[in-house]
């Protein structure tokens, strides 16, 4: 079971993940609280292990300036929360995460259109493109032909209800941003209930 905290804005929060057990890290490069520069998701990759993943989440980036920022940042994986089309997704040519609002049984048949290495199934968009704090209808996801472990499970979890997320859904991964959060701030107590919780219920 992968665990990837998001939201990351600092060396203290990246490394309080990396020693709770998270297996990749994410940074925000759109509009969001959260957001960071990639001067200085690039400081904060370097004072972690290289075992852990680092995540770009985009939101509609022009291709250019994504590639400058994934170049900056040093990222190993970008995630795409837009309405990027599956032409843009391949023009990448690091791994790609796309995530998917997921309201309805027919929100999966976008997942049909794309080849990506990950299919991230969250709650619909809010304020942002995901990072709301809400779930959706799990039940959803269980008519979904993606392997499931290409699937990551995101929105609204949190270490009281990850566990059930697991059993219902049983993706190849968790993404968490805050739902380890106390006063839009990471919790290390938070982070690592969290990560316990996710290893139990694998």
């Amino acid at each position: 079971m992968i665990v990837k905290i998001c939201g990351i804005q600092s060396v203290e929060a990246g490394k309080e993940a990396v020693e709770a057990g998270a297996d990749m890290i994410g940074f925000v490069f759109a509009d969001s609280r959260r957001r960071v520069s990639p001067e200085l998701a690039a400081s904060i990759s370097r004072e972690l292990p290289a075992k852990v993943k680092t995540v770009g989440v985009f939101v509609n980036e022009p291709i250019e300036s994504l590639r400058d920022i994934a170049e900056t940042a040093g990222l190993d994986y970008i995630q795409l929360h837009g309405d990027e089309t599956p032409a843009y997704v391949k023009s990448i040519s690091k791994p790609v995460i796309k995530a998917f609002s997921i309201a309805s049984e027919g929100d999966l048949k976008q997942l049909e259109a794309y080849s990506c290495d990950y299919y991230l199934l969250d709650s619909p968009a809010e304020a942002y493109r995901g990072g709301n704090g809400t779930t959706f209808d799990w039940s959803l996801a269980s008519s979904n032909s993606v392997p499931r472990e290409k699937l990551f499970l995101a929105g609204g979890l949190h270490a009281g209800n990850v566990q059930r997320a697991i059993q219902e859904v049983r993706p190849g991964g968790v993404d968490v941003s805050s739902g380890v959060e106390t006063d839009r701030q990471k919790d290390p107590v938070k982070i690592q209930q969290f990560i316990t919780a996710t290893k139990k219920g694998k």
